[in-house]
């Protein structure tokens, strides 16, 4: 079992920046990669970036120059960088981690992006 929870939403102005926070217990060292993702209201909830546990990364390209994703692998932790946020980035931010048998779910955490 790995259980997962995120922190570091919030509201932000446009422009701004957040740090959002994934950590991972129970199983980690089951967990080949991890992926932040988003729902939007009436919207389908979105890949916006994955990592292995390798290092190896991936963005969708509406973020791609603007969000990192990193990881802390000894601790459990993954991180998701966001500068330069617009409003379409407001959402509800997901964590998931992915283990040869299951796929697991954080709680989500808010971000809105007004002025």
């Amino acid at each position: 079992q790995v259980q997962l929870v995120e922190s570091g939403g919030g509201l932000v102005q446009p422009g701004g920046s957040l740090t959002l926070s994934c950590a991972a217990s129970g199983s980690i060292f089951k967990i080949s990669s991890t992926g932040w993702y988003r729902q939007a209201p009436g919207k389908q909830r979105e890949l916006v970036a994955a990592i292995t546990k390798g290092g190896g990364t991936n963005y969708v390209d509406s973020v791609k120059g603007r969000f990192t994703i990193s990881r802390n692998n000894a601790e459990g932790m993954v991180y998701l960088q966001m500068n330069s946020l617009k409003p379409e980035d407001t959402a509800v931010y997901y964590c998931k981690a992915v283990t040869p048998t299951q796929d697991y779910w954080g709680q989500g955490t808010q971000v809105t992006v007004s002025s």
